[in-house]
This record gives structure tokens, sequence and C-alpha cells, in this order.
């Protein structure tokens, strides 16, 4: 399992690197694949639809990618998810691990895999504890804004953008690092996902979605490099 997703990085790594070559449009069926995680609980893991589906649009446009324009959909305990390099998480309430997904989701980010939770608006206490099952010797810590996840493609010299507005509290970007490795990059108070989704879902301004892709492209970027 390790091998499929050391194999898999190699891959990307080259069509950064062979951008140029690159010409397919999103609507094209790429070579990579990107995965939203499928979770138990009661959260609504499928909470916004469109988002995925447009930030690969906006990767393949503004980064030369050749991320399939179909996401996967993918669970925990899933022996496919080390296929994935990159699994985005969202929701607003529950979300429960279980010991063999815990230790799964574990094995996949120490194998090279990363993972992106974006709370949707009260999936933070939910969440930590269950991370905390993943990786119990790791606590979350805040990314300093000089972090190369904030400065791949597009550069946010102040960090996260403000997506959407719930409780007069500044954007937080969480790291789970392990021997200098960010494995899992949880975003906090910003709500990228709303921004990613089509506009007349949440009728965001341009520029504010703009931020947003802007944002989850350079995510992508770090994930497909680092």
């Amino acid at each position: 399992m390790t091998k499929k997703i050391l194999i898999v990085v190699i891959i990307i790594t080259g069509l950064f690197i062979q951008g140029k070559q690159s010409t397919n449009s999103s609507s094209e069926k790429g070579s990579i694949q990107i995965a939203l995680l499928k979770y138990r609980g009661g959260g609504d893991w499928y909470a916004n639809p469109t988002s995925l589906s447009n930030l690969i649009a906006f990767c393949n446009k503004n980064l030369r990618t050749n991320i399939n324009s179909e996401y996967a959909t993918i669970e925990a305990s899933d022996p496919a998810i080390f296929n994935y390099p990159f699994i985005h998480v969202t929701g607003h309430g529950n979300i429960v691990f279980d010991q063999q997904e815990a230790n799964n989701l574990r094995n996949y980010m120490l194998a090279g895999g990363f993972l992106h939770i974006d709370d949707n608006y009260g999936l933070d206490e939910f969440i930590r504890p269950q991370m905390k099952k993943v990786f119990p010797e790791l606590e979350f810590v805040e990314l300093p804004f000089s972090h190369p996840v904030y400065h791949q493609k597009f550069s946010f010299p102040n960090g996260l953008p403000k997506i959407h507005e719930h409780d007069n509290k500044p954007p937080q970007g969480f790291g789970l690092i392990k021997d200098g490795r960010l494995l899992c990059f949880y975003t906090y108070e910003t709500d990228l996902g709303d921004g990613w989704e089509d506009k007349a879902v949440h009728n965001d301004s341009e520029q504010n979605r703009l931020k947003a892709l802007q944002m989850g492209a350079n995510l992508i970027q770090y994930a497909f490099t680092k």
C-alpha cells in the first residue's frame, strides 16, 4: 500500500515538472483522481457537492494539472484510499472513526497521502477527538503565515482568506506535523469549500470565490509536490 501512494506522488510531481505539455481541459479524464471522505456518525460529509469539481477545474486550468474531473468518494476503512494523493473532508456535524478506520487513515498519511479537513461550521468539536485516534501523539498546531502552504502558485501573506462569517473569529489553519512533514491541514473559520461551490449556492462574491479557489489550488499543489 505504501508503494501505491509513493508511485502516485512521483507521477504527479512529474506532471507539475512537465506542466507545459499538459493541455487537457477539466472535462477530460485526468490520470490522477482526488477524493471526498465519506464518514460515519451522521454528519453531512456530502455538504458541498459542487466544490471539488470546481476546484479540480480551476487547478487543471491554472496549475496545468491533469486531475480527473470526477472526484471519488472513499470511506476511511477502504484499502483503495491509497490511490488518492489528496482527500478532502467537510461537514457541519458528527464524525466517527473506529480504530480500523483510524489506523487506515494514519497509514495513508504516513505513506504520503494528504488530508484536508475543512470545517463547514460545526465540525470542530467532533473532528478533533477523532483525529486524536488517528495520531494520538500529535496535536494540531497553527501554521505560521510563512508556511509554504500559503505560498505556492498563489501567495497568502496573511494566511487563510475569510470566505464566510460565523462567529466573528479570524480564519485559522492548523496542521498535524510528523517528522517535519505536514500530514493534515485543517482549515477553520474560513469555509473554503463553500467558496469553491457554484456561485448560485451561496451567492459569494467573485472576489471571495477566487480567493477560496486560489487557496484550494495551493493545497493541491503543496500536496502533490511536497
